[in-house]
């Protein structure tokens, strides 16, 4: 029982964890240009690297969704539009941990 619980655990963790490679790839076709390299912050863009994979998500999805949260929200919705759950997903474990 202890065996098939851990097998389980583990496979749902890869189930559901994004691929960072293919979310850099995304990031860098769609999101660099505002965010900078490795999601550092340009201008009035802000920093988006660092942040835990369930706050890169959460905010993702709301813009996704077409929920207006911040100064640049317009922008971001028309962006976060054409995102799939996996694009986020790989987005939010790339930029987790993203650096120069």
């Amino acid at each position: 029982m202890k065996i098939i619980f851990i097998t389980l655990f583990i496979l749902s963790n890869i189930a559901f964890a994004g691929n960072a490679k293919l979310g850099e790839v995304k990031f860098n076709q769609s999101c660099k240009q505002c965010h900078g390299p490795s999601g550092m912050g340009l201008a009035s863009y802000p920093k988006i690297s660092g942040n835990s994979t369930v706050y890169t998500i959460d905010k993702l999805k709301t813009y996704r969704d077409g929920i207006e949260i911040g100064p640049n929200s317009a922008l971001m919705i028309m962006m976060a539009k054409p995102l799939s759950d996996k694009d986020i997903k790989n987005l939010s474990e790339y930029l987790k941990d993203a650096k120069r």
